[in-house]
């Protein structure tokens, strides 16, 4: 798995969350540097995990819709006299 990359936008967006998240339910501020820090960290350490789970889960979804496929193309088949 190569290292994921974000747009400037969207980590902002992500270090927002880790902001609020930490004084909301933490009652507990941090700055930027640190959240970016944090997420970083919980890419490299659990990352890997989500990835595969979704990895997993579209696996299950692509053979499920194979099945599907073969049956609708069984459906097409025309009776041999």
């Amino acid at each position: 798995m190569s290292d994921i990359k974000f747009t400037k936008e969207e980590t902002d967006r992500i270090v927002s969350h880790v902001k609020k998240y930490f004084n909301d339910e933490l009652d507990r501020e941090i700055g930027g540097f640190e959240a970016e820090f944090l997420i970083d960290f919980f890419a490299r350490q659990i990352g890997p995990a989500f990835y595969n789970r979704g990895l997993s889960d579209a696996r299950v979804i692509f053979a499920e819709k194979a099945d599907e496929i073969g049956y609708l193309v069984e459906e097409l088949e025309k009776p041999v006299s």
